[in-house]
């Protein structure tokens, strides 16, 4: 009667393991259904599109001698970087890059996104080296005398969103010493000392980023959202690129909303009471508020805000950009990927890739002075016909591709767009790295060529 009875106990079971496999199964689907639209937001789905290897085994390196722009890159730990992200090299002596060609290490989302440069420009690095797919716009070279610039890969935006703040009992904080050691290893390297910083790349889009390493990098090429908070001696449009924001609002894929499917004449949603150069917020707000097809409104990315905001952009025909804290916001790129012409209120503002790129054939820039005079804005935005709305509309769905960051980078996005600025650097960078050797063979002891450390860190802007 023994096996009898086991018989019987191994099917029981058996179908007991079945069913609750079934139930699993069905309660995951059920989780990711109800997920919708807010899994699909999840920056990790798109940041390894494309990821992983080229069909047919690994991709082709970039040849630095077809590439545009040659680049020494910085070695530097991972707790500049990816650490950042936590991410942690495989096993012993792992490196500090992540192979690009297996996917690569998340990016927090949100309005941490905006302000990501740093990760995507040394993503498209390391995948030039490693044999991932890239445009080669840039190509990565082993030694600083083949380079035309030095990429500096610290993560400061990152940084500054996630350890700005001190955490007891440290009496500094995170972000503060992570910008300490970066001075302490640039004023030891060779490749400083050779041109005193001024073929180096620093990148700190957060208006706040790099807040008190900036004013010991003067020299340097300075990546940009806007020049706001930076005196002209530190950061100028000479020296340094301006490159956009990572737009928050989602791209608004086969268009077909022209100009009588936008019932919104004009939108904005956002911050209205601002400081500084954002005051002409609430004077705008004040004289626009009860206009016929306008939204002007307060908002923001908390709750639901960015899918009003996307649903906002797409039914307006025009949207308002206007100057805030800084001159410049994410909103603009928010505008132009929802294909809204933006109608940009901002006397400071320099706007990203302006050598090769025309705004005035897909957005309205209007002074400040002009904007708050009574009635000006409503006659100015209903004088544009509809004609003129739809060339700007196309414009804008022809241009946006040179707003976009993404991974795997394409021909002529922003990462590529940004490379190129950077190239269109070098003449004038060669220029001030000659004139400063013109009597090197004199003054020997007195370049910053040999500058000691100590007297370096204490080299500011002049």
């Amino acid at each position: 009667m023994a096996a009898p009875a086991a018989f019987c106990r191994s099917p029981l079971a058996w179908l007991f393991a079945l069913a609750a496999a079934l139930f699993f199964f069905s309660w995951y689907l059920l989780l990711d259904s109800a997920a919708g639209p807010a899994a699909a937001r999840r920056p990790n789905q798109w940041l390894r599109a494309g990821g992983g290897r080229r069909p047919g085994g690994p991709g082709r390196k970039c040849d630095p001698a077809e590439a545009l722009l040659r680049v020494f890159m910085y070695d530097l730990l991972p707790e500049f970087h990816f650490g950042l992200l936590d991410w942690k090299p495989p096993g012993f002596g792992g490196g500090v890059w992540p192979d690009v060609r297996d996917g690569v290490p998340d990016y927090p989302g949100g309005l941490n996104l905006q302000h990501s440069i740093e990760y995507w420009l040394t993503l498209d690095l390391l995948a030039s080296e490693q044999g991932a797919p890239t445009p080669c716009a840039a190509a990565r070279v082993r030694h600083a005398a083949d380079a035309d610039v030095v990429f500096v890969p610290f993560f400061a935006s990152l940084s500054f969103n996630r350890h700005s703040r001190v955490v007891p009992p440290a009496r500094d904080s995170e972000d503060r010493a992570l910008q300490r050691r970066l001075l302490e290893f640039l004023a030891a390297r060779p490749e400083w000392r050779r041109t005193g910083g001024r073929d180096h790349v620093v990148l700190a889009h957060h208006p706040n980023g790099m807040l008190d390493a900036r004013y010991r990098f003067w020299p340097c090429v300075f990546v940009l959202c806007d020049f706001g908070r930076y005196p002209p001696s530190v950061a100028n449009l000479d020296k340094d690129v301006i490159a956009p924001y990572r737009h928050l609002v989602s791209n608004f894929a086969n268009d077909t909303a022209g100009y009588d499917d936008r019932p919104t004449l004009l939108y904005f949603q956002g911050a209205i009471y601002r400081k500084d150069g954002g005051s002409i917020r609430q004077e705008l707000y004040y004289l626009l508020k009860d206009e016929k097809d306008v939204h002007f409104s307060f908002g923001s990315v908390a709750g639901n805000g960015i899918e009003q905001s996307t649903q906002g952009m797409r039914s307006s025909k025009f949207c308002l950009n206007i100057a805030g804290d800084t001159p410049s916001s994410n909103r603009l790129f928010d505008s132009i990927v929802s294909h809204c012409v933006p109608v940009i209120i901002s006397d400071e503002i320099e706007l990203p890739f302006e050598d090769v790129l025309d705004y005035s054939k897909f957005s309205v820039i209007v002074r400040g002075a002009d904007a708050v005079k009574k009635g000006f804005l409503m006659s100015l935005i209903t004088g544009i016909s509809r004609e003129e709305w739809t060339r700007m509309w196309n414009k804008l769905k022809e241009v946006e591709k040179h707003f976009e960051y993404q991974y795997p980078s394409q021909t002529d996005d922003a990462v590529q767009m940004i490379w190129k600025a950077i190239a269109r650097k070098v003449p004038s960078i060669r220029l001030k790295i000659n004139r400063l050797r013109r009597f090197s063979r004199f003054d020997t002891n007195k370049t910053e060529e040999t500058l000691p450390q100590s007297s370096w860190l204490q080299n500011e802007a002049p």
